[in-house]
């Protein structure tokens, strides 16, 4: 049986366990018989509560109960999974998935999951892929992608035009892009203001008009002018903008100490990319020293001075003092961070088959939840409150 290996917090190779297992473990989890996890797909989420939404292989998209910390359903989606790019409709009633080797998007109800959308986005010899990048419009009918599309001729492959497509979201299970646009390249994550404009992360930050194609950079990232700092360095792959409300980026760079630019005696720092979503406002804030690589990082949604950051260790960081709060060591690697609306939680995924819940304020592991089916991989975690 295949394995798939991850570090833990030694740097060592850990691998999954046999899919049978993790399958078996569903089965318990959803109500100990299969008839039961079949009933479970049908419970509705209950108004006010909160739910966090990941994906894992072979295909599944889950929804967690955040006070109970159970699992309470598994939806099976349609063909291969990957990327596993979650995001929800404004009323959290349906999440879409940007999943089958980054080629289809599917749209699941996730009171009763069931298919209620699904975009195909290759057809005859044009393949198309989207690199994470989905987002659905501030009032729900519309939904975006940055396609990459690839004429595969017999002899040779002809890179296309990168374009933003533009689909309805009650297209139904056949859904064709309504109009589509020439879009910047490069383009990975994306979001959307209250205002309904579109934000797209490349090389630098962009705002989208949807409907005539114009664009403006909002704020500047591989061009950004800041006096002795080194260009940035980004990984935008995860789309987090909930409940924090911000389109957020982490980045590492240098300070250098005079225009001699000495890299000898730079000091090295990390910081993140911030947009608010009511307000529009972009800003990039430094944070703290590199010590380590976190690959997602997030602020507390109540106490903006407080950023958190992952992979390794799960690390809190005091944003005005720029220093080092507390760290806690895992494992194994998480990828994907998410908090709940009050602050008090913060949960890690991506790579294994668990969700593990740490203690905000003091940094404690306090749960874990595991998931039927193998690795979340590079998934994206979105906390909800219906």
């Amino acid at each position: 049986m295949k394995k798939t290996y991850h570090n833990n917090k030694n740097g060592k190779a850990c691998w999954t366990r046999p899919l049978v297992t993790l399958l078996s473990a569903g089965v318990l989890l959803a109500g100990g018989l299969p008839g039961a996890a079949e009933a479970a797909k049908s419970q509705k989420l209950t108004a006010g509560n909160e739910y966090l939404l990941v994906t894992n292989y072979p295909n599944n998209l889950h929804v967690l109960d955040l006070k109970t910390e159970t699992l309470l359903k598994t939806c099976q989606l349609p063909d291969a999974f990957g990327p596993g790019t979650v995001v929800t409709s404004p009323d959290n009633s349906t999440a879409y998935i940007l999943n089958n080797h980054y080629e289809d998007i599917y749209g699941v109800n996730l009171d009763s999951c069931e298919l209620v959308f699904t975009a195909r986005q290759s057809s005859g010899n044009e393949r198309v892929k989207s690199i994470f990048s989905l987002a659905v419009s501030s009032d729900g009918k519309e939904l975006y992608t940055v396609q990459n599309p690839t004429l595969l001729n017999k002899d040779h492959y002809r890179v296309q035009q990168p374009r933003l497509a533009v689909y309805k979201t009650n297209a139904g299970l056949d859904a064709k892009p309504i109009r589509t646009l020439p879009a910047p390249r490069q383009i990975s994550v994306m979001s959307v203001l209250d205002d309904g404009t579109l934000l797209m992360a490349g090389e630098d930050f962009y705002s989208f008009d949807v409907n005539s194609g114009k664009k403006e950079v909002v704020l500047s990232n591989r061009n950004w002018q800041r006096p002795l700092y080194a260009p940035p360095d980004v990984l935008n792959v995860w789309p987090m903008d909930t409940p924090s409300h911000e389109f957020l980026s982490l980045y590492t760079t240098a300070r250098f100490q005079d225009k001699s630019m000495n890299m000898d005696t730079a000091d090295w720092i990390y910081g993140f990319h911030t947009i608010d979503l009511k307000t529009g406002k972009a800003e990039s804030l430094d944070f703290g020293p590199i010590t380590e690589i976190y690959f997602t990082g997030m602020r507390n949604p109540t106490d903006k001075n407080q950023v958190f950051g992952v992979l390794n260790r799960l690390a809190k960081y005091d944003l005005n003092k720029k220093e080092l709060i507390k760290a806690a060591e895992l494992d194994h690697s998480y990828y994907c961070i998410a908090m709940n609306h009050s602050g008090s939680k913060v949960y890690l995924t991506g790579t294994y088959n668990e969700v593990a819940i740490f203690d905000s304020e003091t940094l404690e592991q306090t749960n874990s939840i595991q998931l039927p089916g193998g690795d979340m991989a590079i998934t994206t975690a979105q906390v909800i409150r219906r």
